[in-house]
């Protein structure tokens, strides 16, 4: 039986913005978690040269897998060895790849809420129960052990995002760790997405790994590495898990783009145009808490990392589609509705994506200043 799922509504907003754009309409998009900036340069210039090069067969490229699993050493501490990564064509199967491996149909999968959309889609749409845990101001909108403890009965899974969408907000060590030692105790299997690593402006993140080796660990080339169209990822998994989770790849994606895998081969070492990209965010993420203020928008989560803002408005409305819609419609900025990341509260919260260009967050602030400040209270 298929189990209906909700639509991913920033893409809804993101049609009609695309629509307008084909107007002749003035439109700049913070509605999606896409950086602005493209692949560096030399990581171009790498799948320019093997274009005529390579035959683009089905591969997955050993040498990435080995600069992969060194990347764990050079950034955490934590040794992980190449045979226990996946390739995969971005995040997104890379977690329908751990759910779909690892959990049966009618399993538990506890998450935060507000969290990002797919995983409450994605547990539903594989026949799994999603156990959304509410997390607030009073948590830092993050989960906790004790929340984690609390759950009767224990779920199956438990998905983990630090730094998180759409809040940026992230878990302190301890705390990953208190986490991973519940998840042991009751026998929960965890899903930490990293994706966001490399993206905080309060110091490096802790992998789950640390505290838990036998965690699923998703990542991908999308933020960071600032290569989301060339849809390359990976998933990390326990050495007793990797020959049940290569059966699905195998059987569900095959293998990634062969032209994405030796660009990112590059792209792992061009550290300084990836730390530019981080400039530039840190410097839009000050204009847009400076802005805040102005657009009367007070109540936000924590941006620690990510590129987000994760905003409470409601004060002026209770229906945050129509609202970002009015907001696209009138000014030509894009931005997420808050109902995507929570069903619950999510009607008056917002997302505002500051992955941009700095001019480009620059013209939205000028634009949306006015605009909120016409909006009547409820």
């Amino acid at each position: 039986m298929t189990t209906a799922i909700e639509p991913f509504r920033a893409i809804v907003i993101s049609r009609l913005a695309h629509a307008l754009k084909a107007e002749g309409r003035s439109v700049i998009h913070m509605e999606f978690g896409q950086p602005s900036t493209g692949a560096p340069p030399r990581a171009i210039a790498q799948a320019q040269r093997v274009l005529g090069q390579d035959g683009m067969g089905y591969w997955e490229s050993a040498p990435l897998k080995a600069r992969i699993a060194r990347l764990y050493q050079d950034r955490y501490g934590v040794e992980v060895t190449p045979d226990r990564l996946l390739l995969t064509c971005g995040a997104s199967p890379a977690l329908v790849l751990a759910l779909s491996s690892r959990f049966q149909p009618g399993d538990r999968i506890a998450m935060a809420r507000p969290g990002y959309v797919a995983y409450r889609n994605v547990v539903k749409g594989l026949n799994m129960q999603a156990v959304e845990i509410a997390c607030g101001p009073a948590e830092h909108y993050q989960l906790t052990a004790a929340a984690i403890e609390a759950l009767d009965p224990a779920p199956a899974g438990l998905i983990v995002a630090s730094p998180a969408n759409p809040t940026g907000s992230v878990i302190a060590d301890e705390e990953l760790a208190r986490i991973a030692d519940i998840c042991r105790i009751r026998n929960i299997q965890i899903i930490s997405d990293e994706i966001y690593h490399g993206l905080s402006y309060i110091g490096p993140q802790p992998t789950m790994l640390a505290h838990a080796p036998d965690a699923m660990v998703i990542n991908s080339f999308s933020k960071y590495w600032s290569m989301a169209g060339w849809r390359l990822g990976w998933l990390l998994v326990p050495g007793h898990h990797i020959e049940t989770a290569r059966a699905y790849i195998g059987n569900l994606f095959l293998t990634p783009p062969s032209l994405s895998q030796h660009a990112g081969l590059v792209a792992m070492d061009e550290d300084e145009v990836l730390e530019g990209h981080i400039a530039v965010y840190r410097a839009n993420r000050e204009r847009m808490l400076a802005a805040m203020p102005r657009l009367g928008l007070k109540t936000i989560a924590p941006p620690d990392g990510a590129f987000y803002i994760w905003a409470d408005i409601g004060h002026l409305t209770d229906d945050s589609v129509g609202f970002c819609e009015a907001l696209l419609r009138d000014t030509g900025v894009a931005t997420a509705p808050g109902v995507d990341f929570d069903p619950v509260e999510g009607h008056r919260f917002m997302r505002f994506s500051f992955a941009v260009s700095t001019p480009e967050i620059e013209e939205a602030l000028r634009r949306m200043e006015p605009w909120f400040a016409a909006r009547p209270p409820l």
